[in-house]
């Protein structure tokens, strides 16, 4: 057995390197595949609209007003925390819209003390996110 030609000899490389790159093709092929037959896909297309608002508090009434941003529907926004009201910004808007844009503001008593959850929640899932959030002066 000649020993220089055994570490000269690399036959057996290009073929183990081809061999590993096909599997590893085959492998994330197959995860894309998975992905979408499974609906993974789907959930991740799912984003919280983007908005911005501003919190004012003033003798214990807060007001929240949609500055900029998406158009988002009214029964899709609550809120949740210390001082907040049990219903959705259009209940508590009484304005009867069903659409808060720019511009659009919602008051309601709190506590000075409030820390309050602006949380909007995906029509038909139970996918939620929160948009915003404020403290009062005494938080």
């Amino acid at each position: 057995m000649d020993l220089k030609a055994l570490f000269n000899d690399d036959d057996a490389v290009s073929p183990v390197i081809g061999v590993i790159l096909m599997v590893a093709i085959t492998v994330i092929l197959a995860a894309v595949i998975a992905s979408f037959v499974l609906g993974l896909g789907d959930q991740a297309q799912q984003n919280a609209p983007q908005a911005s608002f501003d919190w004012e508090y003033s003798s214990g009434q807060l007001t929240i007003s949609h500055e900029s941003g998406t158009t988002i529907d009214a029964s899709s926004l609550s809120f949740t925390g210390t001082g907040a009201p049990s219903g959705t910004w259009e209940t508590e808007s009484g304005t009867g819209d069903t659409q808060v844009s720019a511009g659009d503001t919602v008051s309601f008593s709190a506590p000075s003390n409030y820390d309050i959850n602006l949380v909007y929640q995906e029509p038909g899932s139970d996918q939620s996110s929160i948009l915003d959030s404020d403290t009062g002066p005494n938080a």
